[in-house]
C-alpha cells in the first residue's frame, strides 16, 4: 500500500477564467462567467444563457504539436487539454518528454463526445463525402480520445482511464487516481474531466425544462444555487485538472504541494427509494458521504466548508438535508456551504474537477468562496444551515478540510475529503 497521497499541480479552463491566476481572482470576487447567447434565442430555447469559457484555439499552440492543432476540432478535448498541460507544468514538469513514464499514469472524465464532431462526420457520410472526412475524425469522437492526447503528450506509461459518471465524472475521477496511488499502483497521476455543451447537448436539457428561463435577459443572475427563486440550473462548459502525487515521490523531487486528498468514496443509491435516472436516493449519498469520512480518518465535526453540488433546482434543499444527516450538525454547527455553479453553471462532467480545484485553491489561501445570486435563501435550507454559514461575499478563514461531492444521473454519488498538507 502507498502513503499520503497529495495534490502538487491544477490546471482550470473555466467560464470565469482561464486559468489559475485568473480563475482564483474570479472566484475571490464572485465574478459569473455567464453570458446570453444569442444563438439559442434564435433556436427558441427556453433558456437562453450559458457558462462558456473565452477559449481561443491559439491558447493549445504551445501544447501539442501543429499537426494535432490543425486537425483538433473538438472543444471538450480542447479543454481537458489545456486544463491537462497547465496542472502538469504546474507542478514543475516539462510538456514533453522523450521517455515513457511508467510510474505515471492519467484518469481524465467526460460525458458526451463533441456532437459537432459527430455531427459534420454525419452529414459528411449521408452526402457521401466519407473521403472528405480526414483522418482525424475518430480519436475526437471515441469518449477516450482526451485521454489519449493527455498521455500521448505527457508520455505517461500507468494506468489511463477515461470515466464517465455524468455530473460525478469529475470527483470520481480524482478518488480513482487517488486510489491508484494510495494503494501503491502508481506514484503519480494526472486527473480531471473535460466538457464542452454545444447547442445539440444544450437543447436536450433544454427539453426536460430543467434549465433556468427567467432571466435571459440578465444571465449572471441566471445560476442561483439554494435560492428561494432558483429556477434550474444554467448549462457551463470547461475543464479542471489536478497532478495527485505519492508524498514521498513529491517530497524527493521538491515539488510544491498545494493540499492533501486525505480519501473518498463513490457509490450509487440503485435508483431505489426515492432515486431515479434524474435524482440521487438519500440513503445513497448518506452513505457516501459517511463512507468518505470514514476512509479519511476525520470526524464529521473537523469539515470546515461543504463544497455542495447544489445547481440550483429544487434538489438543492433535499443535498442540504443529506448533508445535514450524514454529518449530524445542523444550525451554527453546520459547516460553511457554497456552490461554484453560482459563477460558471453546471458544466455537467465538468463540474467536480473545477469544483475540486475550487476546494484546493480555497484551502490554499484561506477563504470561502461567495454564493453569487443568494440575495433570496430558501427558508427550507437556512432552517437547516442557520442564517451565518452561506456566504453571499468572500470569507477570511482557516480552511482545514473540504468536503466536495457531486451527484450524477444514474443516481451515481461521489464525495472527496481534502485537507491542508501538514508535513
Amino acid at each position: 500500500m502507498g502513503g499520503r497521497v497529495v495534490v502538487t499541480g491544477l490546471g482550470v479552463v473555466s467560464p470565469n477564467g482561464i486559468g489559475i491566476p485568473d480563475f482564483l481572482q474570479a472566484i475571490q470576487n464572485g465574478v459569473s462567467g455567464i453570458k446570453f447567447v444569442p444563438e439559442y434565442e434564435e433556436l427558441k430555447f427556453n433558456c437562453q444563457v450559458s457558462g462558456t469559457p473565452a477559449f481561443e484555439w491559439e491558447q493549445l499552440r504551445n501544447y501539442i504539436p501543429e499537426t494535432s492543432l490543425y486537425g483538433l476540432k473538438g472543444k471538450g478535448i480542447a479543454f481537458g487539454i489545456k486544463a491537462a498541460l497547465d496542472a502538469w507544468m504546474d507542478a514543475g514538469n516539462e510538456i514533453y518528454s522523450p521517455h515513457t513514464l511508467w510510474d505515471t499514469g492519467c484518469v481524465f472524465g467526460s460525458s458526451v463526445s463533441d456532437t459537432d464532431v459527430i455531427k459534420n462526420a454525419i452529414t459528411r457520410v449521408d452526402a457521401k463525402e466519407s473521403k472528405k472526412l480526414g483522418s482525424r475524425v475518430v480519436e475526437q469522437i471515441m469518449n477516450s480520445g482526451v485521454t489519449a492526447y493527455i498521455s500521448g503528450r505527457l508520455g505517461l506509461g500507468n494506468k489511463i482511464v477515461n470515466n464517465s459518471a455524468a455530473c460525478a465524472t469529475g470527483t470520481q475521477s480524482v478518488l480513482m487516481g487517488y486510489e491508484y496511488i494510495k494503494f501503491g499502483m502508481a506514484k503519480r497521476m494526472v486527473v480531471g474531466s473535460c466538457e464542452y455543451v454545444d447547442k445539440y447537448i444544450f437543447g436536450g436539457f433544454d427539453s426536460m425544462r430543467v434549465l433556468s428561463r427567467k432571466f435571459n435577459h440578465e444571465p449572471q443572475k441566471a445560476s442561483r444555487p439554494m435560492s428561494l427563486t432558483a429556477g434550474g440550473f444554467v448549462p457551463g462548459s470547461g475543464a479542471g485538472a489536478l497532478v495527485l502525487e505519492d508524498l514521498d515521490y513529491a517530497l524527493a523531487r521538491g515539488a510544491k504541494i498545494y493540499a492533501e486528498i486525505l480519501g473518498g468514496s463513490t457509490n450509487s443509491g440503485g435508483q431505489r427509494n426515492g432515486g431515479s435516472m434524474t435524482a440521487p436516493a438519500a440513503d445513497g449519498v448518506i452513505k457516501c458521504i459517511n463512507e468518505a469520512i470514514k476512509l479519511s480518518n476525520i470526524d464529521a465535526s473537523e469539515i470546515d466548508l461543504v463544497s455542495g453540488h447544489l445547481t440550483a433546482t429544487i434538489a438543492d434543499k433535499f443535498e442540504i438535508e443529506n448533508w445535514s444527516k450524514a454529518l449530524k450538525r445542523s444550525g451554527d454547527a453546520f459547516p460553511m456551504v457554497n456552490s461554484l455553479k453560482s459563477m460558471v453553471g453546471h458544466s455537467l462532467s465538468a463540474a467536480g474537477s473545477l469544483e475540486t480545484v475550487a476546494a484546493v485553491l480555497q484551502i490554499v489561501n484561506n477563504f470561502v468562496h461567495p454564493n453569487v445570486n443568494l440575495d433570496d435563501p430558501n427558508p427550507e435550507i437556512i432552517e437547516i444551515t442557520g442564517e451565518n454559514n452561506l456566504p453571499t461575499k468572500k470569507i477570511n478563514r482557516e480552511i482545514n478540510i473540504v468536503a466536495k461531492a457531486n451527484f450524477g444521473f444514474g443516481d451515481v454519488n461521489t464525495c472527496l475529503i481534502i485537507s491542508k498538507y501538514n508535513n
